[in-house]
């Protein structure tokens, strides 16, 4: 199926690209169907696109390429939601907030997007800790706030 994109023009997706947020994204309920698309040239950050509306699209990332020591427990109704049965089952991704300079920008790691890449179901997570910043620093120091 082919899809208008906020930044990619319209793109060709397989149905089993599709992600399912069954509460949508915060701020955004009603959008219930994205797919993760990659930036040409770029390996580091990605699209979390909207497959209804072209306009809703969030630059994601891996938290763990800038966050190494990033890290989270799930809660039951979470796992259970998102059907999960492993680590492995789990994606992780951190919206990205672009600013120039680049280094400016700032990637939430207080609410990550969770996807369970096998069961292809979403959901962002906000954790209930003030370890981990909703604008944390692109170019870290440290693994954390205030650590």
């Amino acid at each position: 199926m082919k899809i208008p994109t906020k930044y990619l023009g319209d793109v060709v997706i397989e149905k089993e690209q599709i992600i399912q947020f069954q509460s949508g994204i915060p701020g955004f309920v009603e959008e219930k169907e994205f797919v993760l698309l990659n930036i040409p040239g770029n390996p580091v950050f990605q699209f979390l696109q909207s497959v209804k509306s072209e306009t809703l699209a969030f630059v994601v990332t891996n938290p763990y390429q800038f966050y190494s020591e990033y890290t989270f427990e799930l809660d039951d109704s979470t796992i259970e939601a998102l059907e999960i049965h492993s680590e492995e089952d789990v994606l992780i991704a951190s919206i990205v907030t672009l600013k120039a300079p680049f280094e400016s920008s700032t990637i939430n790691l207080k609410a990550p997007v969770l996807i369970n890449q096998r069961k292809m179901l979403g959901k962002q997570y906000i954790l209930n800790t003030d370890k981990y910043e909703s604008k944390a620093s692109i170019k870290p120091t440290t693994a954390g706030k205030g650590v």
